[in-house]
């Protein structure tokens, strides 16, 4: 996005997100008496929730890795969070919570991620010789978070109409819009046309994704596919190893309408795996189209140099949402949502 707003390339800090986003997920569960999703996972709203409160920082200025790795694994850190927030929720001094329960747990948050001031503007780092901090950082960069919207596509809501998505992921509770299929299929390619991208929340661990092969797609007969090996707790290290003629040459996919879109994820057959960044469109040899996909598993299990092409079918099947620019989306869309 800051590409295609004119202010080249940036490394904004992802652990910043993150670190911002555990403590609003522990005062959400907290609020919720327990009841409530809590984990390391997120959803694309947590990015716009953390701007629009705390601003963004570069990398360089918020690395996130306090705890003697070279890579972030959250595993410790995420094993003490939930065991904190548990014993919490239990209220045990007294059957209230205390003033100090917030300080506490974000002093473990910042033992591993970095210390935050409690007022961001007293987060001061430089940038290309100019001092910010977090919100006149994101000012400076233009991020207007409020031009973001969620689209998805189901028939458990009325079309045109915005509902809170029912994933575990989205503890903010923020809405969606919601198209007819077809429709939301045509924003996502009239988008790439129009020079701009978005975020893509999918289902990745179907047996036809295969990260290391570079595609995604929903062939007729799945039976031809060989799994060898497991999938790693968030497939990060590309997953099992697939084997099938369909990965070598195009095969004839699925036809997939709204009512089979529906029922994967009424019967939780589609999943909320995974988000992604979809940043352009291709065709294979026989005129295919797919969506390029860029992913964060990195370059070691994949012949894509990280990216992998996801076809249409599979996109219609197993998108659960995106996030997208509103000035992205057709006028004729965004008449029907009434986005402005």
């Amino acid at each position: 996005e800051l590409i295609r707003m004119g202010k080249g390339k940036v490394e904004l800090s992802p652990m910043y997100v993150v670190r911002n986003a555990y403590i609003g997920k522990a005062e959400n569960y907290l609020r919720m008496y327990g009841n409530f999703n809590f984990g390391e996972g997120g959803a694309f709203h947590d990015i716009p929730w953390v701007i629009e409160r705390y601003g963004i920082v570069p990398t360089s200025a918020y690395a996130g890795l306090n705890y003697g790795e070279e890579k972030h694994n959250h595993s410790e850190l995420n094993g003490m969070l939930t065991a904190m927030v548990k014993v919490l929720a239990n209220k045990p001094q007294g059957g209230k919570l205390t003033p100090s329960w917030k300080k506490a747990y974000t002093d473990v948050v910042d033992a591993y991620l970095g210390d935050v001031p409690d007022n961001t503007e007293d987060f001061k780092f430089n940038v290309d010789g100019k001092e910010y901090n977090p919100k006149s950082y994101a000012n400076y960069l233009g991020l207007d978070m409020n031009n973001y919207v969620s689209l998805t596509s189901y028939t458990h809501h009325p079309f045109y109409s915005s509902f809170v998505l029912e994933i575990p992921d989205n503890w903010i509770m923020k809405q969606s819009y919601n198209l007819p299929l077809d429709e939301l299929m045509m924003v996502m390619e009239e988008s790439i046309k129009n020079g701009y991208t978005f975020a893509w929340g999918a289902d990745v661990s179907e047996k036809s994704f295969s990260f290391k092969n570079g595609l995604a797609i929903v062939p007729e007969d799945e039976s031809t596919i060989l799994k060898k090996g497991e999938d790693n707790k968030n497939f990060s290290d590309a997953g099992a190893e697939k084997i099938a003629d369909c990965f070598d040459v195009p095969v004839k996919e699925k036809e997939i309408t709204q009512v089979l879109r529906q029922e994967g994820f009424d019967n939780q057959t589609t999943t909320d795996d995974h988000g992604m960044h979809v940043t352009g469109i291709v065709k294979d040899q026989k005129g295919t189209n797919y969506f390029i996909v860029k992913n964060s598993w990195g370059l070691d299990n994949n012949e894509c140099d990280g990216y992998f092409y996801a076809s249409y079918p599979y996109v219609k099947y197993k998108t659960m949402n995106i996030l997208i620019h509103k000035d992205a989306i057709p006028s004729v869309i965004k008449k029907k949502l009434s986005i402005k």
